[in-house]
């Protein structure tokens, strides 16, 4: 049993103490004064960090352990023939050598180089969230706002007429989005600040940040080699094809299709595994027992919260991001579809393929959204997907939370930051591409592709890192549609933001 069930008895009935916590920021310190009565309720309350014996939502579970292992069986037998005929050649900045049929060993090292960069600026990003939080979100919104401008000149001045008009609208649609969240910074800073105070107290927050990171960057090195192995074993005219496999087009398609599956897949749960792990760890703990000089806190809350998440709830976390992965699929399958009529010359098709892009990409974000919540449920309580979404659905609506929720850019600021550290992942390897010329690539004809998968590896690193940051808020907003006056205990200027700003958010309401 986990610290939690060891626990529970000696933490029944825990008293919050009022007064200044040394060692917190002033504005963070519970406010004087006797304590609320509602506070003298257990944390335990509803079975809340309780474990249970039995995991939730078990055929997810094995369906994820099934996929997984056919990659492993895939990548298996394409590394190792490509292993055989040494890469097809090429290398790092090598130009005309190595096979022109296909991707070659010089794709992997640019590919390698790419997760190094996108690892790097993962790194700086949070190391800037840190020291400048309150900066961050303007910076990040108006790094955004650049890289789309920069490309935006860059394909009009290349005469890449549909490209140049897709990123003209969405660099307007980015500045006038700018604008119009500058009044709803105030909230989502001061949002971010608590969050980053809650991690100066607790280094474990970092430590599955980095873990979390560090795992993702390994998966995306992994994904890479069985990418190009594939290309190099079945794709038609290479040498490997004359080694008793039958080589097509539509096979290379098909087996790069379920890499790219697995790989999102798998991104997508690594990194809720760390949203869960904080989310039942170190921030509920903060939010239902009280910082940990106050004594109340169980011993090693993120390590129990770990075990958690990794074995009896592995089921719902993989449930509720297969969802998103499938949306994602769909929307890169449009953006492939867009790209082919793009180079066939039908505006048409490509307006109808961004139109759809656009409207796929709302829902999945959408989607993406209401998950990390259902998460902090499945976290806090051990619940089943399905019966996570719907209470997390239902507890919002009945604290009238949902505006609250709507209003927060913290999300949106990490979705943009990992949107920017994409672009600058594909920027990074189409320069590379197009200063090196290697022979597989003579034509441009796989410039997509590659772009395509620089652009996924930066984007699922940063959005690995930003779940650990997003867990923090999310727990916050879960705790306060349960009971806000806990967060008059634990952050008072920003309760007293929220209670300004959405009165009926923090109002008398019965604890459910």
């Amino acid at each position: 049993m986990s610290n939690w069930g060891k626990n529970s008895g000696a933490y029944n009935q825990p008293t919050y103490q009022p007064g200044p916590t040394p060692n917190y920021a002033s504005q963070y310190v519970p406010p004087p004064g006797p304590p609320d009565a509602r506070d003298e309720k257990s944390p335990y309350e509803g079975e809340r960090f309780h474990s249970r014996k039995i995991g939730n939502d078990l055929g997810f579970l094995i369906f994820f352990i099934l996929q997984f292992a056919g990659f492993i069986v895939i990548s298996a037998i394409a590394l190792n023939e490509w292993i055989k005929s040494g890469g097809l050649g090429g290398g790092i900045g090598s130009g005309d050598t190595g096979n022109s049929v296909t991707l070659n060993y010089h794709t992997v090292i640019l590919l390698l180089l790419v997760t190094a960069t996108a690892l790097v600026l993962c790194t700086i990003y949070l190391i800037l969230t840190r020291t400048f939080t309150r900066l961050i979100m303007h910076f990040t919104l108006l790094l955004s706002i650049a890289l789309n401008v920069g490309i935006c000149v860059y394909y009009w001045t290349t005469h890449y007429w549909s490209g140049a008009i897709i990123f003209t609208i969405i660099a307007l649609l980015s500045i006038f989005a700018y604008f119009g969240y500058r009044s709803r910074i105030p909230l989502a800073s001061l949002l971010l600040q608590v969050v980053m105070d809650i991690a100066k107290h607790h280094w474990t927050v970092y430590g599955v940040a980095f873990a979390a990171l560090v795992i993702q960057a390994a998966w995306s090195v992994w994904y890479t080699f069985t990418v190009i192995a594939i290309y190099a074993k079945w794709t038609p005219g290479n040498p490997t094809c004359g080694n008793g496999s039958s080589c097509s087009s539509s096979k290379v398609a098909g087996l790069v299709f379920y890499a790219t599956f697995s790989y999102l897949w798998t991104s997508q749960v690594i990194g809720n595994v760390a949203l869960a792990t904080l989310a039942g760890g170190p921030f509920g703990c903060w939010y239902y027992f009280g910082p940990r000089d106050q004594g109340l806190m169980p011993p090693h809350p993120t390590l129990s919260s770990f075990r958690r998440a990794s074995t009896l709830s592995l089921g719902s976390i993989a449930f509720g991001s297969l969802i998103v992965t499938l949306l994602d699929l769909l929307r890169l399958l449009l953006n492939m579809i867009r790209n082919n009529a793009n180079q066939e010359g039908h505006p048409v098709e490509v307006c109808l393929a961004l139109c759809a892009e656009c409207f796929v990409g709302c829902i999945e974000g959408m989607v993406q959204y209401f998950n990390r919540y259902a998460y902090i449920e499945i976290a806090l309580y051990g619940k089943p997907y399905l019966q996570a979404a719907r209470d997390t659905w239902h507890l919002f609506q009945d604290r009238g939370i949902t505006a609250l929720v709507n209003d927060s850019l913290v999300g949106m600021t990490l979705t943009w930051g990992a949107y920017a550290i994409g672009l600058l992942c594909s920027l990074f390897a189409y320069l590379y591409l197009r200063y090196t010329h290697p022979s597989y690539n003579t034509d441009g004809q796989y410039t997509a592709p590659v772009l395509l998968f620089a652009f996924l590896i930066g984007v699922q690193c940063m959005m690995t890192l930003s779940s650990v940051i997003e867990a923090g808020v999310s727990t916050i907003f879960v705790g306060l549609a349960e009971d806000p006056q806990i967060l008059a205990m634990r952050a008072p200027a920003l309760f007293g933001l929220i209670a300004s700003t959405y009165p009926q958010v923090v109002q008398g309401v019965p604890r459910v």
